[in-house]
C-alpha cells in the first residue's frame, strides 16, 4: 500500500504542476488576446486616419494643380499685356516723333 500511495502522491503532484502550468499559460493567452485586441483597435484607428489623410491629400493636390494652372494662365496673360503695353509705347513714341517732324519748319 505504501508504494501505491507514493505513486498516487507523485501523480497528484504531477497533475497539480501541469494544472498550474496550464493556468499560467491561460493567463498569458488572456494577456496576449487583450494586447491583440488593443493592437487591432489601433490598426483600425490608424487605417481610418490613413484613409482621411489620403482623401485630404488628394483634395489638396487637386487644388494645387488648379492653382498651378490658374497661375500659368495669369502669367501668360500678364506677359501678353506687357508685350502689348510695350508695343503701344513703341507706337506712341513713333507717332510723337512723326508729329514732331510734321511740326518742324
Amino acid at each position: 500500500a505504501g508504494a501505491g500511495a507514493g505513486a498516487d502522491g507523485r501523480c497528484r503532484a504531477g497533475l497539480a504542476e501541469l494544472r498550474a502550468r496550464r493556468e499560467e499559460l491561460s493567463g498569458r493567452i488572456r494577456e496576449e488576446e487583450a494586447e491583440r485586441g488593443r493592437l487591432q483597435g489601433r490598426v483600425w484607428a490608424l487605417t481610418q486616419r490613413l484613409a482621411r489623410t489620403s482623401e485630404s491629400l488628394a483634395r489638396h493636390l487637386a487644388a494645387r494643380g488648379e492653382l498651378d494652372r490658374t497661375i500659368a494662365r495669369a502669367e501668360e496673360a500678364y506677359g501678353k499685356i506687357l508685350e502689348s503695353s510695350q508695343t503701344l509705347l513703341d507706337v506712341l513714341k513713333e507717332e510723337i516723333g512723326n508729329a514732331g517732324k510734321a511740326i518742324e519748319p
